[in-house]
């Protein structure tokens, strides 16, 4: 069922990790910037040291996100546009704003559902851009 990486479009996989990174960019720069701040504690104050982790790590995180869609939308033979958008929110708040949430949802921050309000949609958007994008290059 899962051997199904000789059909992935990879050229589906780059554009919808680009696109994913690029929304990334506009979500946590300009949309919510200011209230990501104050929903980590850390309104007024300056952004912590840029390192290789925290530059790299989340590009990582959303590519690995998408081909594992990717992985999913073949082996579960999706095509339609319909289903695409469906399983996209499947994933997308069934398991990466769960896990937002559950992540959150700790004493080292100091609005864990503010923080999972600000965080969910982003994480929903870009599971159902991901699928609309491979299924519709599939």
């Amino acid at each position: 069922m899962f051997s199904v990486l000789a059909d992935i479009n990879w050229l589906a996989v780059v554009i919808a990790a680009v696109a994913s990174i690029v929304l990334a960019g506009l979500w946590f720069a300009v949309v919510i910037a200011k209230p990501y701040a104050v929903a980590l504690g850390r309104a007024g104050a300056p952004a912590p040291a840029q390192t290789a982790v925290t530059a790299a790590g989340p590009l990582v995180c959303l590519a690995v996100t998408v081909l594992t869609s990717a992985v999913l939308v073949e082996a579960l033979d999706i095509t339609g546009l319909g289903d695409a958008v469906v399983f996209g929110l499947l994933v997308g708040v069934g398991y990466l704003s769960a896990m937002t949430f559950q992540i959150a949802i700790n004493p080292n921050f100091p609005r864990p559902l503010y923080y999972g309000v600000l965080n969910a949609p982003f994480f929903v958007i870009t599971s159902v851009l991901s699928s609309v994008v491979l299924v519709t290059m599939r």
